[in-house]
């Protein structure tokens, strides 16, 4: 979500000084109203990885969103092309009976797609519900590739925290995000044009604004939920990535001197 401009709060985007000292790649490419795909982000991370490595740096993805960075990882799912027809007939149904009756029309014939992808995407929903009429298979048919992607080489390492730990955590950075001026953030952007239906609005950190809830300490609490759902999400996504080494970032004097070395010995074999 930090490709998109203006969503700076909630996205928890890198400010001037960070920027100064360690240059992000990425970030304010798209306005809110534009969709952002997988396959755009693993197009321009590969372009932004060419870029570094003729300077002769060595690339580091961090995140973040898992779902993304699979894609990255293992390469994109070979699902079958957009019809135009389809797509124009699934866009018009969703503009006569709205977001909410496609979801339930996925969930029929694609529960596990469903599952994946939150109600108020109309684009993902829409591109599920495509690709079962095209091939009369469900998208979850299509899985991301398990095996790593052999372009590069990979070094794939995952912190872990506890969960009460984990969730405490994305208690407090809602907090922060909501004493650093969130609402007056949503607030600008509405201001701008942008409403609920855009891409970047249904963003965890946005899209509760639009919910029917009483008062603004409703929405935070709701943020706080829909995060630590989020979260729990992420763990299905890295679970299982091939050569991902796991740290427990709660031992973390355990750990440290071990991982260091690792990336040490790896990185010694580019510089």
């Amino acid at each position: 979500m930090q490709v998109y401009r203006g969503m700076n709060i909630g996205t928890a985007k890198p400010d001037s000084i960070l920027l100064d000292d360690l240059y992000h790649h990425l970030i304010d490419l798209r306005s809110p109203k534009e969709q952002f795909t997988a396959a755009e982000f693993v197009s321009l991370a590969d372009k932004a990885c060419q870029e570094i490595y003729v300077k002769g740096m060595i690339p580091v993805m961090a995140g973040g969103t898992g779902f993304y960075i699979r894609n990255f990882l293992c390469g994109l799912p070979s699902t079958p092309e957009s019809d135009p027809a389809i797509r124009q007939r699934l866009k018009d149904e969703c503009e006569l009976y709205g977001v909410d009756y496609m979801y339930k029309k996925l969930c029929e014939c694609d529960f596990l797609s469903a599952q994946k992808i939150n109600q108020n995407d109309a684009y993902r929903i829409l591109r599920a519900l495509e690709v079962f009429e095209i091939t009369g298979k469900p998208r979850s048919d299509y899985d991301v590739p398990q095996m790593l992607r052999d372009e590069y080489d990979f070094k794939i390492v995952i912190l872990q925290r506890e969960r009460e730990d984990l969730y405490n955590r994305i208690n407090m950075r809602v907090d922060q995000m909501f004493s650093q001026g969130l609402e007056q953030e949503v607030k600008g952007l509405l201001e701008q044009g942008y409403c609920k239906d855009d891409p970047g609005m249904q963003a965890i950190g946005y899209r509760e604004f639009f919910m029917d809830l009483p008062d603004v300490e409703s929405i935070k609490e709701k943020i706080k939920h829909d995060s630590r759902k989020y979260a729990k999400k992420q763990y299905v996504f890295m679970k299982g990535i091939p050569q991902a080494k796991i740290y427990d970032i709660s031992k973390q004097e355990e750990y440290t001197e071990e991982l260091l070395s690792d990336l040490r010995a790896f990185v010694e074999q580019y510089v």
